[in-house]
């Protein structure tokens, strides 16, 4: 089973009803129309944070980065969604202006993790999203490829301030692939890994069997798995969607040999601030900004100029794993057997009664057009019901005509669709 039909036709029924009882949460939410029909037609769609806009370099440096790493997602073929909150609203998917706006916000954006998204919707304030809430509104939406630089993890002397990154929690409970340069080398990478283990995430480096030390290629840290290919990803995700296992997975991928600093020089730097930081007492959210920023100087801005190009490797990566899920899945869901029964009856807008799970998959559409099909179903298998129907030409393509299947008719206006069941 796989998760691509179905998944798009609830999405597609999210986007155009969202204020419809079953998705009261997406009441919240502002989906771009690129990213709204990207996911609608079941096309790859790559997830971006926002925090490294707002807090990980200056204006007009971060726009500039940020419109790049947009350009080299669309350039592999993927829709990039940079998520952020504005004024309120949780915004999968920037508009050039959306964009200028964080970034000349800068620190001004709250920097947001899970935490914080609902104190910052509801006081209509400005979020800039950092692992943990990019991959919570990700999953929300449906997008299951997730780009950044490096999550965060276990910071150094962790055992005595318990102070660990509520990414790796997010990553034990939310099903999406985040691609990343591995753990920020400003933390403690091999407690980083225990935790991952312990959370049940699946961790695994591409085309290396070292986890990577996010400004440098090897960490000393033997990597748990290996992937060699976009299509080896695409599989990882797929089979974890499949099996439900409700976690996600850290693809970490190293930087290129050419961008890689010179790990001694960065470990040096990072000893360094980190005495500062103490000295200064700066800890939990505002530690990171301020080593990131802090090592960056004492490299003379090495480490900042890695830092861009790790984010440009990953995106370009990420890209292409996501359209190599999306192909895998548009591959699979051809052939499959099971099939949707549409129910008319006179209603304002349809309700579905039947909540779809992904794996589900969609070979054909029967359209009920009278009260004695909705008494057969009642009385009858649904293979028999669809049996005796006549299935229009124009609902067997799925995937191009999912207005009218859930709405009879391609006039919202005159939509009267009510019920859905999912029979196989």
């Amino acid at each position: 089973m796989t998760s691509s039909a179905l998944s798009r036709l609830s999405n597609l029924h999210s986007h155009l009803h969202p204020y419809d009882s079953d998705s009261k949460v997406a009441r919240f939410l502002k989906v771009s129309p690129e990213v709204s029909q990207a996911l609608s037609c079941g096309k790859a769609v790559v997830a971006l944070e926002s925090t490294i806009i707002s807090h990980g370099m200056p204006y007009p440096q971060n726009l500039k980065t940020a419109k790049e790493v947009e350009e080299i997602v669309r350039k592999n073929g993927a829709v990039p969604a940079t998520i952020a909150i504005l004024d309120g609203i949780p915004c999968i998917g920037l508009s050039t202006e959306e964009l200028e706006r964080l970034a000349t916000l800068g620190t001004r954006a709250q920097k947001t993790a899970r935490r914080d998204i609902a104190h910052i919707v509801a006081m209509k304030g400005n979020g800039a999203t950092t692992v943990s809430a990019t991959m919570f509104f990700a999953s929300m939406v449906g997008i299951s490829v997730f780009v950044t630089g490096g999550i965060g993890g276990v910071h150094r002397h962790g055992e005595h301030t318990m102070d660990v990154s509520s990414d790796l929690t997010e990553l034990g409970r939310t099903p999406v692939a985040v691609i990343s340069a591995g753990v920020k080398s400003i933390l403690d990478i091999p407690r980083t890994l225990e935790y991952l283990e312990t959370q049940g995430v699946c961790v695994t480096s591409y085309k290396s069997n070292e986890f990577p030390a996010f400004f440098t290629e090897t960490s000393g840290c033997k990597a748990p798995c290996r992937v060699d290919s976009p299509e080896e990803c695409a599989l990882l995700i797929d089979a974890t969607m499949k099996l439900k296992l409700g976690t996600g997975i850290l693809i970490a991928v190293p930087i290129p040999k050419e961008h890689s600093a010179s790990g001694n020089s960065i470990e040096s730097a990072i000893q360094r601030a980190l005495g500062e930081a103490r000295d200064k007492n700066i800890s939990g959210n505002a530690e990171t900004p301020f080593l990131l920023a802090r090592v960056n100087e004492l490299t003379g801005g090495a480490s900042l100029a890695s830092n861009i190009a790790l984010v440009k490797n990953n995106a370009d990566v990420g890209a292409k794993i996501a359209v190599a899920l999306a192909r895998l899945r548009e591959h699979s869901d051809k052939g499959a057997y099971d099939q949707i029964s549409i129910i008319w009856e006179s209603a304002p807008e349809p309700t579905f009664l039947h909540q779809f799970q992904p794996g589900a998959r969609v070979h054909r559409v029967a359209r009920f057009e009278s009260q004695e099909d909705q008494s057969r179903l009642n009385t009858s298998p649904a293979s028999q019901v669809v049996q005796k129907l006549q299935l229009t030409p124009e609902l067997q393509n799925v995937t191009g005509n999912l207005s009218t299947c859930l709405f009879g008719t391609n006039s919202l206006s005159n939509a009267r669709w009510q019920r859905m069941i999912v029979k196989g």
